[in-house]
């Protein structure tokens, strides 16, 4: 999940991306955010999701529905962990069968992303593909599925081994199966 603008194709993220993109080129590095970067960066990624979804929905998806490299991109909506408020945010994702697969990289930010708590606490979720709702049910991949699951997600978004890279936690892949 990320920030930035969703406009003409551009989804959420893509400007917190391709800040953090740059700044690890001119380091020649992955190098862990500081806590300045984290606290723009989450910034930056609340601002960017609220108007993807926003544009999401009101174009059912056709603004807002893809990544600037073309991977897809979904509303998830989860109920909050603490709060018991129901929570969207736009995710990348993969389809594998009648299955979704979503990840938790957070930008590669040293900390999952506070929908992955919501869904491992509350794994009952409503997932938006373009105007197509469904309920689905989440669940952490084990080892062995998430290994098997990695390369594939990489091919969708290359990003993701950056962003592994650049953290010490190890990134969550989470699986959305049908209801």
């Amino acid at each position: 999940m990320g920030g930035g603008r969703t406009v003409g194709g551009i989804s959420c993220g893509a400007v917190t991306t391709a800040l953090l993109e740059r700044q690890a080129v001119a380091e020649g590095t992955s190098q862990p955010f500081d806590a300045r970067q984290v606290a723009v960066g989450r910034r930056v990624m609340k601002v960017g999701s609220r108007l993807n979804i926003w544009l999401y929905r009101a174009t059912g998806g056709r603004v807002g529905g893809r990544f600037p490299r073309g991977a897809p991109v979904l509303l998830m909506t989860s109920v909050g962990r603490r709060s018991g408020l129901e929570r969207t945010v736009p995710l990348l994702y993969l389809e594998d069968g009648d299955r979704l697969v979503v990840v938790a990289s957070q930008g590669g930010m040293p900390t999952h992303p506070d929908w992955y708590h919501n869904v491992v606490a509350h794994p009952r979720v409503e997932v938006e593909q373009g105007r197509r709702v469904r309920e689905m049910v989440a669940r952490v991949a084990d080892e062995a599925e998430r290994d098997a699951l990695w390369p594939r997600l990489v091919a969708v978004y290359r990003g993701y081994d950056d962003y592994q890279a650049r953290t010490d936690r190890r990134i969550p892949v989470v699986v959305l199966d049908p209801v």
